[in-house]
């Protein structure tokens, strides 16, 4: 089978690629010897796919269903490994090979995930029912991070961020207003940040799959280690574009924010703080490659913050 990494990560990758960076080309050889080496039928590549990793549907030895996810060195997918391990299918995918397979060449980067519905997800669901299913599945993930781990922090992730930030805000100063707003919530919340817990990291309703062994399972996180506040902001945009082309769009936005602090126990202070700085921070890096539109509706989204 020919293994095409479908059109969005091409041109997701392509985004953030690194000059010299070979992984899409090599991948076809890849997920090739990733299926061998596994003894894998192949039944389709998902398209149209995430924008980080080629999703490959597959099958195993036996005939299990299970996904073969293949993932570049910059999408962190060793840390992706770690947090699914530590979770356990507890609110997340089974990860069916905890350990990395040695001594393959290209087989970091490589997970042989449990099979859910690719295809149905919560943000299927009418939008207060998709949160809260959403919500539920993000409280069963906050659990303590490993005594030994080495996942990233907040303040270590949002401190990268920050920088990049006030490099692009340098130079159109159109976002400049926004980008110190957010920088200044950022600041006065690492300042101040309450327990640490394991983070999904980049959640959202298109994050969580239906499943077979529980109804509803995130896939995908990028896990980082702080408050929770920090994961759950990312919900609070969900749908932004409905979101920005209602009337009472900034009151439902509050609405949204006070209703998840509540329902997760989280100050909601704090979450529209972090609301503010992720929504500004998407904005700007996507300004940054060109989508104007989606930087339009994120920094339109942020204003109301």
């Amino acid at each position: 089978m020919v293994f095409e990494p479908p059109q969005r990560l091409v041109r997701a990758l392509g985004e953030t690629a690194p000059d010299g960076d070979d992984w899409l080309a090599k991948l076809p050889e890849t997920a090739e010897r990733a299926v061998a080496e596994r003894e894998l039928t192949v039944e389709r590549v998902q398209v149209p796919g995430g924008r980080s990793s080629l999703v490959v549907l597959v099958r195993t030895a036996d005939g299990t269903p299970a996904v073969l996810k293949l993932a570049p060195r910059r999408a962190r997918p060793e840390s992706e490994r770690a947090a699914l391990a530590h979770w356990g299918g507890r609110g997340a995918v089974q990860l069916l090979e905890p350990q990395l397979r040695e001594p393959s060449a290209g087989a970091e980067g490589v997970l042989l995930l449990e099979r859910l519905h690719p295809d149905v997800s919560v943000r299927s669901l009418p939008e207060a029912k998709a949160l809260l299913e959403a919500a539920g599945t993000l409280r069963r993930l906050w659990v303590e991070p490993p005594d030994d781990h080495v996942f990233e922090t907040v303040e270590e992730r949002t401190g990268r961020q920050a920088d990049a930030m006030r490099a692009s805000a340098a130079g159109d100063p159109e976002v400049g207003a926004l980008v110190e707003a957010a920088l200044s919530a950022r600041d006065e919340l690492v300042a101040s940040a309450p327990a640490s817990r394991l983070l999904h990291g980049t959640f959202r309703q298109s994050k969580v799959l239906a499943g077979e062994r529980m109804p509803w399972l995130a896939v995908g996180p990028d896990p980082v280690v702080g408050e929770c506040a920090f994961d759950l902001a990312r919900l609070v945009r969900d749908r932004v574009e409905d979101l920005i082309a209602q009337p009472s769009g900034a009151a439902t936005t509050r609405r949204r924010v006070k209703r998840l602090a509540e329902s997760l126990e989280v100050d909601q202070e704090r979450l529209r703080g972090w609301t503010l700085f992720r929504a500004v921070e998407s904005g700007v890096r996507a300004r940054r490659v060109g989508r104007e539109q989606d930087a339009e509706l994120l920094l339109e989204f942020a204003g109301w913050l």
